[in-house]
């Protein structure tokens, strides 16, 4: 993905679009090759974003977590579902070992959880993870400070917190994930919003856009779970 593909507009407006987009990217996941997140998404049948960006018509009705989920009102929210050849006990180990994401997610630059013990509804963990050079901004680091607000294990977990760098804000990321057995193993769904000011500007194609982005990061992060569950056990 490339934020420097977007034409540009007024620059409160520009400013808006690139800074969402960056955070798709950075938030999602990241790709691994030039063709960027969104052409991944394409690429990866086994992982589809499915949700609409356009805030409620796109949220899930059904997908809760101990009775929450994202923000249905949000500017911009997305979901995706793969199948994974792993026990459910596996892909939740695999998924909630947070000290070790940046093994298996490059989009991780560092992490650390901020709280003692077993991985629970009261974790907490902060991480960073890069935001490319575009056109409209430097390189940047963004800081992740996430606390789970609800965790069931080999079942579901949703977390929550805001997304800071040095020029680009993200009030509060909402994540949802659901974990379900299946008859070849674990069928994995997960949906993301996003509350920012710079969000609720954007309208339309814009919009669209940025969720599809968003979108992308998501299928980029489920396709490297599947990797690693499979890959290191069963």
């Amino acid at each position: 993905m490339h934020v420097s593909a977007f034409p540009r507009r007024s620059a409160r407006k520009a400013a808006a679009v690139a800074a969402a987009a960056v955070l798709a990217l950075a938030l999602g996941g990241c790709a691994d090759d030039d063709s960027g997140a969104g052409a991944r998404s394409s690429r990866t049948p086994t992982a589809s974003a499915t949700a609409s960006g356009a805030g409620s018509a796109g949220q899930p009705r059904d997908n809760r977590c101990g009775g929450r989920s994202t923000d249905p009102g949000a500017a911009i929210t997305r979901s995706s579902d793969i199948d994974i050849d792993a026990s459910v006990a596996r892909v939740w180990a695999v998924h909630t070992d947070v000290g070790k994401w940046k093994d298996w997610q490059d989009a991780v630059l560092t992490v650390e959880r901020l709280d003692p013990g077993a991985f629970s509804s009261t974790s907490r963990f902060r991480w960073t993870t890069p935001v490319p050079e575009s056109d409209f901004a430097p390189a940047d680091t963004l800081t992740i400070t996430s606390g789970v607000t609800h965790a069931e294990p080999g079942a579901c977990v949703i977390w929550e917190g805001p997304a800071k760098g040095e020029a680009i804000t993200i009030d509060r990321g909402t994540h949802l994930w659901i974990f379900t057995e299946t008859d070849k193993g674990t069928r994995v769904h997960t949906q993301e919003s996003w509350d920012a000011p710079l969000l609720d500007s954007l309208r339309g194609a814009d919009r669209e856009a940025v969720a599809d982005m968003l979108g992308g990061g998501l299928d980029v992060w489920l396709q490297a779970l599947k990797k690693e569950a499979e890959t290191t056990g069963g």
